[in-house]
């Protein structure tokens, strides 16, 4: 199917990519900009700013209460941006749906942003933030039993090495990950993937930006050869938690997340992989407006509270 008609006429309405380098300042500053205030945010029974203390250092949380109970299961959540974008702010309204479709309590990271924090300094937050949730386990009522992880893009990133860097440390606890439009593999090859070139000009994000959009990770020390940074390297994915990988149709980055998918179900992992159709990258993020799109929210919601407590 052709892509969705509303994000085609947003597509048609982008300016050229700016010449010369990006600038992170002014781009995180345009980002903000876009933020709606919060009187026009999605409700959540409660929502409150605090800081974990990590091993990594303090890290800024946003956490999200979708009601009242005596205990719940807990969604870590890593916002994309290629690894210098996006915030606590930018990604707001997806951790207040996240929280409202699954009834999990939602814990959004403020993980450090390349190029001021090198490698590994924003994996360390994220992996640091789901230990704290075990430690203050009392404090956030956690069930002791759901706890999940999810990210989008290179959020989608840092969840699949999380889970792996967890696995590899006996840190058992992570019961379910979820990855939207994940990028799995940076070394950004267009040979090894068909859909980096059916969907390399004309959907958002471009097979040609990729490098330089991901430049300030990489050239900060990490090295797309790493697991750690290319998930979809790992040679060994048996014993990871069930999954679910949602794609998109008009995504360069649309086969990596679905061979990503098969390599866990070929391990073993229970995997469930969704694409979707007249969809492009970064949907869940940009276009959750549209109730066909919505719904990736939605499937989120039923993943987690379906797996709730086996």
């Amino acid at each position: 199917m052709p892509i969705h008609p509303e994000i085609a006429k947003i597509l048609a309405t982008l300016p050229a990519p700016p010449e010369g380098p990006l600038n992170p300042v002014a781009m995180r500053a345009g980002e903000q900009a876009q933020v709606p205030p919060l009187e026009d945010r999605t409700p959540v029974h409660r929502v409150e700013d605090t800081v974990a203390a990590t091993p990594a250092g303090d890290v800024p949380v946003r956490i999200y209460t979708p009601e009242e109970a005596g205990s719940y299961g807990v969604l870590v959540y890593f916002h994309g941006g290629a690894f210098f974008l996006g915030s606590l702010d930018t990604h707001d309204h997806v951790a207040r749906a996240l929280a409202n479709e699954s009834g999990f309590k939602v814990i959004s990271v403020g993980y450090r942003l390349a190029p001021e924090a090198a490698f590994p300094a924003g994996l360390q937050d994220c992996y640091g933030v789901l230990q704290w949730v075990t430690e203050q386990w009392a404090e956030l009522n956690w069930n002791g039993k759901d706890l999940a992880v999810a990210g989008d893009s290179s959020g989608g990133t840092f969840a699949a090495a999380v889970t792996a860097m967890a696995k590899d440390d006996g840190f058992d606890a992570v019961s379910h990950q979820i990855l939207f439009y994940p990028s799995l593999d940076l070394d950004f090859d267009s040979d090894r993937y068909a859909s980096m070139r059916e969907n390399a000009v004309g959907y958002g994000l471009e097979t040609a930006g990729l490098k330089p959009f991901n430049a300030f990770y990489l050239d900060s020390g990490a090295d797309p050869a790493d697991p750690l940074v290319s998930p979809i390297k790992r040679k060994d994915l048996a014993g990871l938690p069930p999954a679910l990988v949602i794609t998109a149709e008009f995504d360069p980055l649309r086969d990596e997340g679905e061979l990503y998918a098969e390599r866990l179900r070929s391990a073993g992992v229970e995997t469930v992989l969704s694409r979707y159709d007249g969809a492009n990258h970064g949907f869940v993020a940009n276009f959750s407006w549209i109730p066909e799109f919505y719904a990736a929210l939605e499937e989120a919601g039923r993943f987690l509270r379906g797996r709730e407590s086996k």
